[in-house]
């Protein structure tokens, strides 16, 4: 499929019905003007931080915003005001927003780079570059789940190009069918590196023929030229006929950004030679010189933008600063409640038996629960946890992805803020650094960023940590890191019976849950679990057993070996009370408080290291709000300081054991 190049003089101005070049025009002024104030905003210092100027681009933004429809989404990067404003924003919460102001679209939360409307289907102006195009194929995918013939615009610039995802999301896109438009555009420079000396290819639609996709390059400041090659593009994706790459050539007028703090390295007359090719006087001087549009009506509608801007401007500055209470809110959905029916059950599953049922269950009570991963389909998952789904749903609801976690979880993360309760398995945990940018920067964030107004119901699941002796990139437990992050739910189910319960509700749940499952869960005893569809509630810690001696809080795996410790240590006379959290964010810090007050004594227990472990967290917890009630000092026994090895004994000596535990237990009382 080979990359098509728009021929010089196929398009000119008079091909749009002058309702639509009014229309385009109109959009560019008040794209212009916008930016121009909002430059004049920075200087005076009522917008902070900093934006990036889309002037010089802004007929690539308005002829796509004339052509989708009120319901197709788009995706937009840092330099994003351009993108908002085609798609419909209005001005002054768009100003408000850039003032950090309450009224602002995010209330003040995202600011220049993270401007965005879902109820105009704006999925976000995003600060990491290339980002938009995961969460496109997402968006895109949720579309194609449910039927309808929405597309989906993401924009990127040339150095996102350069970006593994979006290789990996041009490839799933491809395979897919999305209904996605890739669309780049080429302002030729990076911050301030030349794409030229960058970028292998030609052209960047060059990149297209390699994912079976159409390429085109063409004139991003002919407007006519954009809104005709887009159009076609538009109509191939709602004819289910799949993405394309299309690179518009054009230039951003100023620096980087309007901190215009470094060195501009750009040739004085390659500067001068594209604004003189200005797209905003390009069609003026097209709809005047066609008498389409009177000299008259450009200055009225120069005037007209005028006082939309100031009103703007005024709204913005009158308007309230954001209160730590609506900033404190923002982070989280509520989590719903549940009432759990307990273990009691003459039934026993297996952790993965127990993990199959619960996404059985609930993708037949809700069509938009669905799941993909690696090797889940025909497969099953290297576990089983997905055995039979495929035949129960088919394979648009049980989806083999590429192997590219990047993508596919930033596919998760899209279909989620979609409306879509996708179910994302990572083969082995390990794998999860891989996705870092797609869970913390964007699943963790988003609702925050777009001031606490979005959900993003993604559940992020798989097997972390040892015991069959994957070695060291195979067997880590990583709890922590997510722990760490506002925004993201932890859960960490220890028995077949918490799995299925808290799967359920994690899925249900209307933020981004990283689901934690081990390996020594997966080959572990099964347990009792009831039949019927049941949640447990996320954020309740589960007290696995009473005693007064000593509180011990296990985690996933180490529940059972702790439980196990404290059978020994009764005969020994030692009553061991054993709390297991079950969710790691939010912590019952209560439940855990209240033991300790009752024991005066803690061991935490994980699999995952000691250092910067999350008992490290738990331990500061119980220190600053229970210390008092401390005979003996908290102790935690986790992995050794190593990565895990491969060989069997020491694994055995890495992982804490039945008898490091009671070890500890018996040093403490």
């Amino acid at each position: 499929m080979a990359t098509a190049r728009a021929a010089k003089g196929d398009n000119s101005n008079l091909t749009l019905p002058p309702e639509k070049l009014e229309s385009i025009y109109t959009t560019m002024r008040r794209i212009r003007a916008f930016e121009e104030r909002t430059a004049d905003l920075f200087q005076e210092g009522l917008v902070k931080g900093t934006a990036h100027s889309y002037i010089g681009e802004e007929a690539i933004a308005s002829a796509v915003g004339e052509i989708l429809r009120d319901d197709d989404y788009m995706a937009s990067n840092h330099r994003g005001h351009g993108h908002c404003i085609a798609k419909g924003a209005k001005l002054d919460r768009m100003m408000a927003e850039l003032m950090g102001r309450d009224t602002g679209y995010c209330h003040g939360l995202g600011g220049s780079m993270h401007i965005a409307d879902l109820n105009l289907n704006i999925l976000g102006a995003n600060g990491i570059v290339g980002a938009a195009m995961p969460l496109s194929c997402g968006t895109a995918l949720a579309a194609k789940l449910r039927g309808t013939d929405q597309v989906v615009v993401a924009f990127f610039g040339d150095g996102g190009s350069n970006q593994g995802i979006f290789h990996e999301s041009m490839n799933l896109a491809s395979v897919w069918k999305l209904p996605v438009l890739f669309i780049c555009e080429n302002n030729q420079y990076a911050l301030s590196t030349s794409y030229k000396r960058t970028t292998s290819a030609a052209q960047i639609s060059d990149r297209a023929i390699g994912y079976q996709v159409p390429g085109i390059t063409i004139d991003g400041n002919d407007a006519t030229e954009v809104y005709n090659v887009v159009e076609e593009a538009v109509a191939r994706a709602r004819a289910g006929e799949g993405p394309t790459l299309i690179e518009a050539l054009t230039y951003r007028w100023g620096q980087h950004s309007l901190r215009a703090n470094l060195n501009d390295p750009r040739p004085e007359k390659e500067v001068e030679a594209w604004i003189a090719r200005d797209p905003m006087k390009l069609i003026e001087k097209a709809l005047v010189d066609t008498k389409t549009v009177t000299r008259k009506r450009i200055t009225a509608i120069g005037k007209e933008i005028e006082a939309e801007v100031e009103s703007a401007v005024q709204y913005g500055k009158d308007s309230p600063e954001p209160s730590v209470g609506m900033m404190e809110a923002a982070v989280y959905s509520p989590h719903a409640t549940y009432t759990e029916p307990g273990p009691a059950s003459d039934r026993e599953l297996s952790f993965p038996e127990a993990l199959n049922e619960a996404l059985s269950q609930e993708m037949a009570r809700d069509d938009s629960v669905f799941v993909m991963g690696e090797d889940v389909g025909e497969t099953g998952g290297i576990f089983t946890v997905t055995k039979g789904l495929i035949d129960q749903f088919g394979e648009e609801r049980v989806r083999d992805t590429p192997i590219s976690e990047a993508t596919f979880v930033g596919c998760g993360v899209g279909a989620a803020i979609a409306g879509m309760r996708p179910v994302v398995e990572i083969q082995i945990f390990d794998f999860i650094a891989l996705t870092m940018d797609m869970l913390v920067n964007q699943a963790a964030k988003f609702r925050y960023m777009l001031g606490g107004e979005p959900t993003v119901p993604l559940v992020v699941r798989g097997p972390q940590g040892g015991g069959i002796r994957m070695a060291a990139q195979h067997s880590q437990s990583l709890e922590a890191w997510f722990t760490h992050v506002p925004g993201l739910v932890v859960v960490a189910p220890s028995t077949p019976y918490d799995a299925k319960g808290l799967l359920v509700a994690a899925i249900r749940d209307n933020n981004p849950v990283i689901f934690l499952e081990t390996k020594l869960s997966y080959v572990g005893a099964g347990g009792p679990v009831p039949k019927e569809l049941y949640a447990i509630p996320i954020g309740k810690a589960d007290v696995k057993r009473e005693g007064t001696d000593v509180t011990v809080v296990a985690t996933m795996a180490m529940v059972p070996r702790a439980l196990t410790a404290a059978t020994q240590l009764e005969r020994e006379g030692i009553s061991v009370e054993v709390v297991d959290p079950r969710t790691l964010r939010p912590l019952d810090e209560e439940t855990i408080l209240d033991s300790v007050r009752k024991t005066n004594r803690l061991v935490i227990v994980h699999e995952a290291w000691t250092n910067g472990g999350f008992g490290a967290e738990v331990s500061a917890m119980v220190v600053e709000k229970a210390f008092d009630y401390l005979d003996a000092p908290i102790q935690r026994v986790g992995a050794r300081n190593v990565p895990m090895p491969y060989n069997d004994g020491l694994e055995v000596e890495v992982i804490p054991s039945v008898e490091r535990i009671a070890n500890t237990i018996r040093d403490l009382v």
